[in-house]
């Protein structure tokens, strides 16, 4: 879509997922960018009227904020190609498949990407009994943002999880090491970040100031770092990804490149003062203006 096109951004943000308070930062921060880039732009938190809520906007293009379950897992993208509006990021079937962990492990293998060893099982089985030989991850399979990890180390009993946990979770065995990142933008990635902990990498230490260190580009080998690259970009493109995205890694040093592996790709990374995708760009140049005017400029219909 040419520029000259576009003078009224919809952000859409917040909506009804767990991840809501983290999408009305991102909402923000893009609300503020945008009106510095020139845009005129209308601020719209999801929610049961939509539709009619998006039709009453009037906008050219609607920047797509939401995180998690409804936002970024196909459903608002289905609405948006119903109406007609040009949306930012991936379309209907790469957010279902990507937010689908499950679905995403399928089509990564199929093009030889690696990726740790899991199975789905019952919440019921998974507090009862190990359903695989400790240490395992167990998390939901189709949330973000580390909403609902449980890590059961050797000797554990099996894990307790919360009441909003799902019937059906993924338990995947764990991967020592380091935590990874790269940004994709259009179909070229840009870098690799370093993700530094105290511990695990969960909704804490993403969101919260000093929660975790991020060191970018990644004082990694050469041959791990264009690992990186490659294998984001490939993720991107057998997903169906559109505009930006953002896959993970677990690097176990140990094994050197066979350490390597694909954890999720995220159609929707987060665009909040701790992110990691508007830090990459800004790493390479680009401010977060900039950044989210491509997004806005990249914006279209049957994505």
């Amino acid at each position: 879509m040419s520029s000259r096109a576009i003078s009224r951004v919809c952000v859409l943000m917040g909506g009804p997922s767990v991840e809501r308070e983290v999408s009305l930062v991102s909402g923000c921060e893009v609300v503020s960018a945008l009106r510095e880039e020139g845009f005129q732009v209308v601020e719209l938190d999801a929610g049961p009227s939509l539709a009619a809520d998006l039709i009453a906007a009037n906008a050219d293009v609607v920047f797509n904020a939401l995180h998690g379950r409804w936002g970024e897992d196909g459903c608002v993208q289905g609405l948006l190609e119903w109406l007609q509006i040009p949306y930012t990021h991936s379309g209907v079937m790469a957010s279902a498949m990507a937010m689908d962990k499950e679905q995403t492990k399928r089509l990564y293998q199929s093009v030889g990407l690696p990726i740790a060893t899991s199975i789905l099982a019952s919440r019921e089985d998974v507090q009862a009994c190990h359903p695989m030989e400790a240490p395992y991850v167990v998390k939901p399979y189709n949330e973000g943002s580390s909403i609902g990890i449980y890590i059961v180390n050797a000797g554990d009993g099996p894990a307790r999880l919360n009441a909003e946990m799902p019937e059906i979770v993924m338990v995947e065995k764990f991967v020592p090491g380091r935590e990874l990142t790269t940004t994709v933008m259009g179909d070229k990635a840009i870098s690799v970040t370093d993700i530094q902990t105290d511990g695990w990498y969960d909704y804490a230490a993403k969101y919260e100031e000093g929660g975790s260190r991020h060191v970018i580009p990644a004082d990694i080998p050469a041959e791990i770092f264009d690992a990186c690259l490659d294998y984001a970009e490939r993720a991107h493109k057998v997903l169906g990804c559109r505009g930006v995205s953002r896959t993970d890694f677990r690097w176990d040093e140990s094994k050197g490149l066979g350490g390597l592996i694909l954890l999720e790709t995220n159609t929707q990374p987060g665009l909040t003062p701790t992110s990691l995708a508007p830090e990459q760009a800004a790493a390479c140049g680009m401010s977060f203006g900039k950044l989210v005017r491509w997004m806005v400029e990249d914006a279209s219909c049957n994505r």
